[in-house]
């Protein structure tokens, strides 16, 4: 059987509890053989955030997934000029694991969306499967998004995931206001922000 590689792509500003489920979820119910913690230099839609800087966020990924043999740290996408597009970063990964399966991860408010992005049925036609973390009450029209991207519906796979209220916009809120934040993160990861003076601290 090829191996099959999930792709979770984010700024992960700062990489949290929340992420380690979704990845962990992931993982374990589309059988991956591995999963690359695809971090992005600056998306296309976040031009105008400010966002922390690179090093910072590539060591705290570091960190909080050290302890899982099957995540990886990918910087593929550091490894090339700005705008760093998903379908991209798919056609160069094919090329370098030509006999492995790609598993493409994504939120349920990103797949609603997919079709505004560059290139989509690229991403369709790159993937093996599209693997969708949907929280429970969330509504997505296959129908819909199917007409505009045929084949985009027999690819998807839900992902069962526990509902939890964790972004990293309110973390770094949370900080900036002087909350309480540590249970959001693993240990490691609060350590880093703590030791670095990270988000405002």
């Amino acid at each position: 059987m090829p191996h099959r590689i999930g792709i979770f792509g984010g700024t992960f500003d700062p990489p949290h509890l929340g992420h380690m489920i979704l990845a962990s979820e992931a993982l374990q119910q589309l059988k991956l053989t591995r999963l690359l913690w695809m971090l992005t230099p600056m998306p296309p839609h976040k031009q105008k955030q400010q966002i922390t800087s690179v090093a910072h966020r590539l060591e705290m990924v570091q960190a909080a997934i050290r302890d899982v043999p099957r995540f990886e740290l990918s910087t593929l996408e550091f490894e090339r000029p700005a705008p760093q597009y998903t379908a991209d970063t798919l056609r160069i990964l094919q090329e370098h694991n030509p006999s492995s399966d790609l598993i493409l991860l994504l939120g349920a408010d990103s797949l609603r969306s997919i079709t505004t992005w560059y290139h989509p049925a690229e991403i369709v036609a790159s993937c093996r499967e599209i693997g969708v973390m949907q929280r429970p009450g969330e509504l997505i029209q296959m129908g819909v998004l199917e007409a505009a991207l045929p084949k985009l519906k027999e690819k998807v796979r839900f992902v069962e995931t526990p509902l939890l209220q964790i972004s990293s916009r309110e973390i770094r809120r949370r900080i900036a206001e002087g909350m309480e934040y540590r249970y959001f993160l693993t240990p490691v990861v609060y350590d880093y922000i703590q030791a670095n003076h990270l988000y405002g601290i």
